[in-house]
């Protein structure tokens, strides 16, 4: 079941990913396309085939994971700048890309480097599944090596949770507050998994379910914005909307 999870996701970030290409060319809304992107490859860098051929290239010291790492936080930052852009939601805005924003990526990310190098790495594993187990030391630093890499994606998520809960409760298009809601619930699955390290070891299917919810509630959150905007355009093409921001 997990493995029909990450593959449908895969490809559905893929397809979506493709067909935003003609769009990105002509230089339209090219962060959708950045997002959609960077989806793909982080979804294709948690699958353990591609993973461990990923990075025994790299070396075979786990670099994919850290790559992997770093490729969330660009792809939930396009969010967070696509979706308050698109929402009017200045103050969710100047907190993801501003000063206090800034600093909590920078400092998260010197985090997950430092962490990331203290343990014995060494074993392509995806998830470091190897690693972690390898022994008490490793199996701590892992622990706080993977809330540091849910921090960002939750601090972005965190930030957006108000602006698309006002969404779903406005007035806007149907399509729009479906998008919102498909978003809000996205968030919320980010926010759960900040609640991982409190979850027991037998339930790391919960632990699949909850990351992948995110990914396609995300995924498909903006893949409706994109279709609303589309709408929007052939019924009104002079009439711009939140849907072109």
């Amino acid at each position: 079941m997990i493995e029909i999870l990450q593959w449908s996701t895969l490809a559905i970030c893929g397809l979506i990913a493709a067909a935003r290409v003609p769009s990105a060319i002509r230089g339209e809304n090219r962060s959708l396309f950045y997002i959609f992107g960077l989806m793909t490859v982080a979804i294709l860098l948690s699958i353990e085939a591609p993973y461990v051929a990923i990075d025994q290239a790299l070396g075979g010291i786990n670099l994919a994971n850290l790559l992997l790492r770093f490729i969330i936080f660009a792809a939930i930052y396009f969010v967070g700048i696509r979706v308050t852009r698109g929402f009017g939601a200045d103050s969710a805005y100047r907190l993801i890309t501003g000063k206090a924003g800034m600093v909590v990526l920078l400092v998260i990310s010197i985090a997950l480097v430092v962490l990331f190098f203290m343990m014995d790495t060494v074993g392509s594993s995806a998830g470091l599944a190897g690693p972690s187990v390898r022994n008490q030391h490793n199996a701590v630093l892992a622990q706080y090596y993977g809330a540091a890499g849910r921090a960002y994606p939750g601090y972005v998520a965190l930030v957006l949770l108000p602006a698309m809960v006002r969404a779903v409760r406005s007035r806007l298009p149907l399509l729009v507050r479906v998008a919102a809601g498909l978003l809000a619930l996205g968030g919320i699955a980010i926010g759960i998994s900040l609640l991982f390290p409190f979850v027991p070891p037998g339930w790391g299917a919960i632990k699949f379910i909850v990351n992948y919810t995110a990914v396609l509630c995300y995924v498909l959150g903006l893949a409706l914005i994109w279709a609303a905007r589309v709408h929007n355009n052939r019924v009104s093409p002079a009439k711009r909307t939140y849907t072109e921001k």
